[in-house]
Formats: structure tokens, C-alpha cells, sequence
């Protein structure tokens, strides 16, 4: 099966809001084994959204559309269904008492007019009730095409994913099972990656492919195979993990199935009951939003101070102004003390910091431009490493905010396993 997502609104176009509602419904109709063909953003115009419904129709199964649902004029896409489908908007009596119920009670008024139409609805489509938002989702199928309308808030669109659309997808249409498995690498280039597995590589069967996915500071090997027979597919994934890892197992840093190293390392974290924290001047607090950013982190992630400044490191972290004189802003000894200060400061287990020269300046350093040192206190002492992650700035500090995940991640396995 094949599905195309379709993204509507001028503010996407303009780059003033970016699109991440496409990246979550792609994940999310992969893992029920339906491959997206297309990704499109288009402007809210009806003639370009009816152009862009009349290419896909019959090209691919499902079409998953979002934005353009809202109260207001400028909202086009249930009147341009309409147009598409012939058909013509009626009131859903249940979305209409659900939008009065949800205005009131999160609003304290009566819901205008104009929040009531919200219940206006395609007579031809199955409605998607939306608990946690005004629009509904809708459901309409044309020939060999199903056309899914949702709307564009992010939080409104997961919620009618999870709980409407991918349970009806299950449900209505027989799939193909697609197995994938990311093999992470941390030290050499995706060239060089290549050249030492290329025998490898040409021995895969037909039905599973690899993809290079290369960032600052690593390459994500992802094997993807697709066939009807999952455990056939899963048992020759493995086999071929297996042989990959005798090949490169000097690189091979760990397996990413569908979590970010935030994510796994917040488990591993959590299930060991370790704490961690970060002091950060280069990465610039970037470590600790990662952390964050993770549900239940308050459980494992204590706390960060960003220390951009030199005065900062000395009158917060405490760090010497004899160690900075001796030493400089960036080194190994500063990036030592700032670990193991934020460490006793948030009596964590452990503590990341990072210290470096991201550039286009040197500042108060006087390393070269893209030195980072990046130190991991634990409860056995200090860990430093020094790296040129070169230029330019974004590189340096992604690449810094990645590594010292990895050296985390590293270091805590090590002693648990």
C-alpha cells in the first residue's frame, strides 16, 4: 500500500511555521506497513488543492491531508472536498455538541456561531471524532482512493492518528509487513562506512534494503525489509545484523529501532534509577532540551546550568580563575570542573559538560575553532575527550551535543551490563 501526505497553508510555504505533522503521520503509517509515495505542501488555494486531489486519485491508496479546517474564511479544504467529491456540507449533531461542550468548558462562554459550523461536515464522509480539539477528522473514498482530512495542530492530528485513522486503517485493509532496524556507527564518514561493507552490502537479498543516513559525528545504517512473512523478515534482518556487526564492530555504537538516543538513554536511565545533569557553554543548554524533552524525565534529568559566559563558569559552577588562566576557557581541565561542580551541585550520578570554540570567533578561548571538550563526571570520576568537530558552527555544536550523548550512553552500559 502507498499513501500521500498532503500539508496545507500558506504559513508552511512562507516558512512560518514548519511541518512536522508530515514526519509523525509517515512513522505512523509505516509501522502499520503502508510506505508513503509523496509528501506535498500546498498554498490554501481551491484550484491547487483540487489539481493536487486529481493527481493522486487511483495513484496511491490513501491520501492523509491536514490543515485548512479551521472557523475562519481563509479555512478552504471541507468546501473544496465538497467541490471534489460532489457533495455538499450537513451538520453533525454529534460534533456540534461536542464543539458547545468543549468552548464552554475550556472557554467559560457559549460557543459562537461560527464554532458551531465547525460540525459542518461532507454528507459522504465518515466523520473522525476529535476529543481534543473543535474540527472533526473525515473519512470519504473515491474509486481506489481514501481521502483522510485532519486538522493541521499537531496535537489535534496525533490524537486522530492514533485513535482514529491508523485503527481504521488496520481494520479496512490488508498490509504488507515492513521490519526496520538502524544500526548506529560513530567515528568514520559514510564513504568510508561504505567501502568496508560494500561485499556485504551486495550479498543482501532483494527484498531488503540499505540506507546510509549520515549526520554530524555519525552514520545510521538502516536495514529495511518488506515482505508478508514477518518472522522470515525479522529472522533475516538479524542474520545479516549479525555479520555486519563482525565487519564493523569497532564502530558500531548501538541499535535505534524507532526511539532518538534521548529516548533510549532516558530508559536505560530510568530503569537503572541513575540521575544526570549537564553544564553547558558551547551546546548552549541543547543537551538538557534533549533531556527534557522526553515524558517522565523529571525522574533521571536533575538540572543544567548553561554557562555560556567565562564569569558564569566562575561564579556559578565555581569553576578557578587560576584553572581558566592556566589552561583556557576550552580544555580538558575546565570541562573537568565544570562536570564534576554541576555533578555535586545537583547530586546526580552522573553530569555531562561541554566547553568549546563553536565559532566564527574564538571568543575567550584560545583553542582553534571547532575544539569542544566535553567531560562526563560518574561515580567513579571524571571521563574527558578533546574533539575538532571543524566547522561550520551548527555542525560543531550538533555534532558536541551528540557525542556527549553517546559517551553517556557508553559509560553508563559499561557498568550495567
Amino acid at each position: 500500500m502507498k499513501a500521500a501526505i498532503v500539508t496545507i497553508g500558506d504559513e508552511i510555504l512562507i516558512g512560518q511555521i514548519v511541518d512536522t505533522n508530515s514526519g509523525f503521520i509517515a512513522k505512523s503509517l509505516d509501522k502499520i506497513g503502508i510506505e508513503t509515495y509523496e509528501m506535498l505542501s500546498i498554498s490554501d488555494n481551491k484550484q491547487h488543492i483540487l489539481d493536487t486531489f486529481s493527481l493522486l486519485q487511483n495513484k496511491v491508496e490513501v491520501v492523509i491531508i491536514t490543515g485548512g479546517l479551521g472557523p475562519t474564511k481563509d479555512d478552504i479544504t471541507k468546501h473544496t472536498l465538497c467541490e471534489y467529491f460532489e457533495d455538499t456540507l450537513v451538520r453533525n449533531t454529534d460534533v456540534e455538541n461536542h464543539v458547545i461542550e468543549l468552548i464552554e468548558r475550556a472557554l467559560g462562554r457559549e460557543a459562537s456561531q461560527i464554532n458551531k459550523d465547525q460540525a459542518l461536515v461532507p454528507s459522504q464522509s465518515t466523520v473522525l471524532h476529535n476529543q481534543v480539539g473543535t474540527a472533526p477528522g473525515m473519512w470519504i473514498k473515491k474509486e481506489n482512493t481514501v481521502f483522510i482530512s485532519l486538522p493541521g495542530v499537531p496535537y489535534e492530528m496525533k490524537y486522530l492518528i492514533e485513535n482514529q485513522v491508523i485503527p481504521k486503517l488496520v481494520q479496512e485493509y490488508q498490509r504488507p509487513y515492513i521490519i526496520h532496524k538502524t544500526i548506529l556507527t560513530y567515528g568514520q564518514g559514510e564513504s568510508h562506512v561504505a567501502e568496508r561493507i560494500e561485499d556485504w552490502e551486495n550479498q543482501l537479498p532483494e527484498y531488503i534494503k540499505l540506507a546510509y543516513l549520515p549526520s554530524p559525528g555519525r552514520v545510521r545504517l538502516r536495514l529495511t525489509a518488506r515482505g508478508t512473512n514477518k518472522q522470515q523478515l525479522e529472522d533475516t534482518i538479524a542474520e545479516n545484523v549479525k555479520s555486519l556487526d563482525a565487519i564493523i564492530h569497532d564502530i558500531i555504537v548501538g541499535f535505534e529501532e524507532e526511539d532518538t538516543i534521548e529516548v533510549v538513554l532516558g530508559r536505560i536511565l530510568k530503569e537503572k534509577q541513575l540521575t544526570v545533569a549537564t553544564a553547558e557553554s558551547c551546546t548552549g543548554g541543547k543537551i538538557a532540551q534533549l533531556f527534557a524533552s522526553v515524558p517522565g524525565a523529571s525522574t533521571y534529568f536533575k538540572g543544567s546550568v548553561v554557562c555560556y559566559a567565562t564569569e558564569v563558569k566562575m561564579n556559578v559552577l565555581g569553576i578557578s580563575k587560576d584553572l581558566i588562566a592556566q589552561h583556557s576557557v576550552v580544555s580538558k581541565e575546565v570541562a573537568s570542573a565544570m562536570a564534576l561542580s554541576v555533578q555535586k551541585i545537583m547530586q546526580t550520578d552522573y553530569a555531562i559538560a561541554t566547553t568549546g570554540n563553536a565559532g566564527p570567533t574564538k571568543g575567550d578561548a584560545d583553542a582553534e575553532l571547532g575544539t569542544v571538550c566535553i567531560a562526563l563526571a560518574t561515580p567513579n570520576g571524571v571521563i574527558v575527550e578533546e574533539f575538532n568537530f571543524g566547522q561550520p558552527r551548527e555542525k560543531v555544536i550538533d555534532r558536541a551535543v551528540i557525542k556527549s550523548l553517546e559517551l553517556l550512553q557508553k559509560e553508563i552500559l559499561k557498568n550495567v551490563l
